[in-house]
């Protein structure tokens, strides 16, 4: 296997994109998105590629999140790459979901934040049985950025909401009922929906008939109470709905929100609450204006400290709890910026 972090060929009738980083669990790093966007804008001018297949290296991730380390040393520095980092991310997922032909992510093991960016948004969403699927962000004082503000909302009912509190991880059946996966086939019949991709006409006919059912999702046990919770008017309502079920369940739902960072709870629960109501394009335009704050606060790089530099697991928010974030706070992530995301560069 080549060292690249990336790797392309044309074969048939597919162009391939693999992720190459299995020892980083194929996290996404700058270098990576200025190669992937350039190559899927010259295989969308080639009549030779009829459709676009993404996979990753190795048996344990598609791809884990972003280079969070590359990225709390470019914050700390007060590097330009940092934003840069977000802003060309950004216009790659806005790429994905213009993309004019099928884009094929196959989706094995690990595979959350921007894993989740390159893969949610194409016409085809291939899981198999070794699927982890979360955005986490919260836990590291981010946000479920990548286009979670308009995916997360148009799952059913109100799972994205709890995705987005939660952080919570789903196997394949859940992804499937979710709709963040669209067909699921077996890890043992992978190679050869491979192979059968390679020449196909009709790549939508090909995964279908390699596709089977995953079962029952976990989620339909507890969907009733999810809805009812996670429909309420803000963080300290869900927490009141989930503290009043009374079940280990809920109990668990409600320390995993509370252990996270006040500020991006909030921003989340926003988030979610707007991106119901706008496209694709002004949501990731509002990711953006967040995270151009987020690099201006400490959280970030708090949680970023706590879970993968010291490894302590101890992130000392600031603000410590969700009284303290105020409506004014979480307004002032969301205002306009001088140079908002620009998407002429994404198309």
């Amino acid at each position: 296997m080549s060292n690249d972090e990336v790797l392309f060929e044309h074969k048939g009738r597919a162009g391939i994109i693999t992720l190459n980083r299995p020892e980083a669990l194929n996290a996404l790093t700058l270098n990576m998105v200025r190669m992937i966007h350039p190559q899927l804008r010259a295989w969308a001018e080639d009549d030779g590629v009829h459709h676009v297949i993404i996979q990753a290296s190795g048996d344990k991730a598609f791809c884990a999140g972003g280079d969070i380390r590359a990225l709390y040393d470019w914050g700390r520095a007060g590097d330009d790459l940092f934003l840069a980092f977000y802003h060309e991310e950004y216009q790659l997922n806005t790429y994905i979901k213009r993309y004019p032909k099928p884009y094929i992510a196959l989706m094995s093991g690990i595979t959350m934040g921007g894993g989740v960016g390159v893969s949610v948004h194409g016409s085809h969403r291939v899981a198999t049985e070794g699927l982890t699927f979360a955005m986490p962000e919260t836990g590291i004082g981010l946000f479920p950025d990548v286009g979670g503000t308009y995916f997360l909302p148009r799952c059913p009912g109100e799972i994205g909401m709890y995705l987005a509190l939660t952080g919570s991880r789903m196997k394949v059946a859940d992804a499937l009922y979710a709709r963040i996966a669209t067909h699921h086939v077996p890890t043992d019949r992978l190679a050869d929906l491979k192979d059968a991709l390679l020449e196909a006409h009709d790549p939508t006919a090909v995964i279908v008939s390699f596709a089977v059912d995953p079962g029952r999702p976990a989620l339909l046990e507890h969907r009733e109470t999810l809805d009812r919770c996670f429909s309420a008017g803000s963080v300290e309502e869900v927490l009141s709905c989930l503290d009043a079920e009374e079940s280990d369940w809920a109990a668990k739902l409600a320390g995993g929100i509370r252990s996270k960072s006040p500020t991006s709870t909030k921003l989340a629960f926003r988030q979610i609450r707007e991106g119901a109501k706008l496209d694709f394009e002004e949501c990731m335009r509002t990711e953006f204006r967040m995270v151009s704050r987020i690099f201006k606060a400490p959280d970030f790089f708090e949680g970023i400290r706590a879970v993968v530099i010291d490894k302590d697991q101890a992130p000392q928010w600031q603000p410590a709890s969700l009284a303290e974030v105020t409506s004014e706070l979480v307004e002032a992530y969301f205002s306009p910026l001088d140079k908002e995301l620009t998407f002429q560069e994404a198309g």
